[in-house]
């Protein structure tokens, strides 16, 4: 069996999407989503990154994130970027990261039919790199200690104490 996703209100799979409102930590700062996150990391070091970071919505975020050009070594980090978010979002959330482990192994698909990188695309040729990310950090999470879950938690606490 294939699980597909595409939007964030999808049951049971929507927190799969990058606009699910599963915030984090990471490099320091607080992200209120992955899709914020990795916008911002398109201008990493400048006001404009910041300016995303602080958008109300993932939307607006997405649309400040292709309001300018971005960094020139973006192709070659974008990936990565992407993997780092969806890393920190499912180590942070039990309830999701629980969902994810739920998968098994079974193949996760972004259902976008307008994107041939991160999703599957109008034909199915696409990439799917979000779905491969997703199955690659299902597989690591399988992996990492309760320690490790306990300290990220703990790390997430004192954020939203201050």
């Amino acid at each position: 069996m294939t699980i597909y996703f595409f939007t964030a209100d999808e049951k049971p799979y929507g927190c799969f999407c990058n606009f699910s409102l599963h915030g984090f930590e990471l490099d320091g700062l607080w992200w209120p989503t992955s899709e914020h996150y990795y916008q911002a990391q398109k201008f990493a070091g400048t006001p404009h990154a910041e300016i995303i970071r602080l958008a109300k919505t993932p939307g607006e975020s997405a649309k400040l994130g292709h309001a300018l050009p971005h960094r020139s070594d973006w192709k070659r980090i974008k990936y990565n970027v992407m993997h780092q978010a969806v890393f920190r979002k499912f180590q942070t959330h039990e309830d999701i990261r629980k969902i994810l482990l739920s998968t098994g192994d079974k193949m996760i698909i972004q259902k976008d039919i307008g994107d041939y990188y991160w999703g599957c695309g109008k034909d199915g040729t696409g990439h799917n790199y979000l779905g491969k990310i997703l199955m690659e950090v299902r597989i690591s999470l399988r992996h990492i200690s309760y320690d490790d879950l306990v300290d990220q938690k703990r790390a997430n606490f004192k954020h939203s104490a201050n």
